[in-house]
C-alpha cells in the first residue's frame, strides 16, 4: 500500500562515532534515557510535543486511537511516552461512520513497549539490506535488474536499474492487485510481467520497487528477506522487538472490509495490514515488519552514528551517506509535509500507511519516532499534519538552546 513521497533538498549526513569507555574498539554510544537538558533540548518545547501527541488520541474522532513518541538528540532519549489505546474499537460501523467502541474494561491501553505494524517503514530495512550488499561489492547500484532477474521481463526489458528501484524512479506503477490472485504462482507471474507505466527515470513512488528488490536480494544471497533483515540489522543492533509478523500484542489496525479496503479480513491485530504483504505471506519488501518506538530509535541512532551502535556495525559511514544523500536510497529526504521544520538541511525518514513515521536529522543529531494506529478502526484520507507538527516541535527544541 503506497505512502508516497517526492524528492528535493540539499544536505549530507553527519558522522559521529566515539570510543566507549572501557572498550578497545571503535564504538558508538548506546541510547539512554535522560533529561531534555542533558540532550541539549528545550524541555518546554518537548513538553508541548508530548501534550500535543496525547491530544491526538482523545475525543470521539481522534487522529489515532493511540500513539507512542520517542524524541532525542545524540545518544539521549529525552521523550518516550505513550497515549491512548492499542485497541479501542471492536469494529467499524459504516452506517454511522464511527467505530464501535469496546467496553472500557476491554480496551487495551497503549504502552511504550507496544509493537506497531510499520507498513512502509519496512522499506527502510529493505533498502539497508540492499546497501549492505552494495558495500560488500556483491550488488552494483547501477546494475540492470535484468542481470539478476532476467525472468522479470517487464522491468528487465525496460532497462530498470537497482538505483531506480531504490529511488522510486523505475517508472513502475504504485502497486498491483496481488491480493486478488488465486495463488503464489499467479502473483509471481503478474510481478514478472509488469513493465514500467512511465519511462524509467520518472519519479513514481511504488511498492513494486521494493518487491522487485526483495526478489533480487533473495536471488543474490540465497536467503529470504526476513533472515536478511534479522541477521544484518535487527540482531546485531539488539532490536529484539522488530520482526515480520504475526505479532501478538501489537496495536490494532483496521476493520478491513470492502469497499473501503481491498480484502475482507475483519478487525486486524498482529497480522499485517497491507493487503499485498498479507497475500505474500506477511514478508514483503514494502511492508510486513512490526516494531516498537524504542527499536526504531536505535535504528535512527545507528544511522546518525555512521552505521554503528555500541560494538555493532551494520554499514560504513560512506554507505550511510549514500543512503541519506538526496534523493535518498529508500529514504525520503527533506520532506516538509511530514518532517516540518526539521526539513531543509538533509533530514531523512519515511512514513507508513498505518500511521507510523520516523525522522532523523544529521544536521542537529536529532531523531523523532511517532507511531500511531491511525487506521483503527478504518482507513481515512491520510493526514500528516500531526507528524509535521511534532517534528517542528523537536526542531524548535533544538533552536531553543541555540544549537541550530
Amino acid at each position: 500500500m503506497a505512502d508516497g513521497y517526492g524528492r528535493r533538498g540539499p544536505g549530507r549526513p553527519g558522522r559521529r562515532r566515539s570510543r566507549e569507555r572501557g572498550s578497545g574498539t571503535l564504538s558508538a554510544p548506546r541510547l539512554r534515557r535522560d533529561t531534555p537538558e542533558r540532550a541539549g533540548l528545550d524541555p518546554d518545547e518537548l513538553g508541548h510535543l508530548v501534550r500535543e501527541v496525547r491530544d491526538l488520541t482523545t475525543g470521539p474522532r481522534p487522529w489515532a486511537a493511540g500513539a507512542v513518541v520517542v524524541a532525542g538528540r545524540g545518544p539521549v532519549v529525552a521523550v518516550h511516552e505513550a497515549a491512548g489505546h492499542a485497541v479501542r474499537y471492536a469494529a467499524y460501523d459504516p452506517a454511522t461512520d464511527t467505530g464501535v467502541e469496546l467496553p472500557p474494561a476491554d480496551r487495551v491501553p497503549m504502552t511504550v513497549d507496544t509493537p506497531f505494524d510499520l507498513a512502509s517503514l519496512t522499506k527502510l530495512c529493505t533498502a539497508v539490506a540492499a546497501v549492505q550488499q552494495i558495500e560488500r561489492g556483491t550488488l552494483g547500484i547501477d546494475a540492470l535488474v535484468g542481470a539478476y532477474l532476467p525472468e522479470f521481463r517487464g522491468a528487465a526489458g525496460a532497462g530498470v536499474t537497482v538505483r531506480q528501484l531504490l529511488t522510486h524512479t523505475s517508472g513502475l506503477r504504485p502497486e498491483l492487485p496481488l491480493y486478488d490472485c488465486a495463488d503464489d504462482a499467479e502473483r509471481l507471474a503478474l510481478l514478472r510481467a509488469e513493465a514500467p507505466s512511465a519511462p524509467p527515470g520518472t519519479h513514481l513512488y511504488s511498492d513494486l520497487n521494493l518487491l522487485l528488490l526483495q526478489h533480487l536480494l533473495e536471488r543474490l544471497t540465497g536467503r529470504p528477506l526476513d533472515v536478511l533483515v534479522h541477521d544484518g540489522i535487527t540482531r546485531p543492533l539488539g532490536m529484539t522487538a522488530t520482526r515480520f509478523g504475526p505479532c501478538p500484542g501489537a496495536a490494532a489496525t483496521e476493520d478491513q472490509r470492502r469497499p473501503w479496503a481491498k480484502a475482507d479480513r475483519g478487525m486486524l491485530r498482529g497480522e499485517v495490514h497491507d493487503e499485498n504483504a498479507w497475500a505474500l505471506g506477511g514478508v514483503a519488501g514494502h511492508a510486513g515488519l512490526f516494531s516498537t518506538a524504542w527499536d526504531l530509535a536505535v535504528f535512527c541512532r545507528t544511522l546518525l552514528a555512521g552505521g554503528s551502535y555500541g560494538p555493532a556495525r551494520i554499514l560504513g559511514p560512506d554507505f550511510v551517506e549514500l543512503l541519506l544523500t538526496p534523493p535518498g536510497l529508500g529514504f525520503a529526504v527533506d520532506q516538509r509535509w511530514f518532517m516540518g521544520d526539521l526539513a531543509g538541511r538533509g533530514a531523512a525518514g519515511h512514513t507508513g500507511f498505518t500511521g507510523t513515521s520516523l525522522v532523523l536529522d544529521p544536521a542537529t543529531d536529532t531523531f523523532l519516532v511517532l507511531l500511531a494506529n491511525t487506521v483503527h478502526p478504518r482507513r481515512r484520507t491520510p493526514d500528516s499534519g500531526p507528524r509535521a507538527a511534532a517534528a517542528t516541535r523537536l526542531a524548535r527544541a533544538v533552536r531553543g538552546v541555540g544549537a541550530a
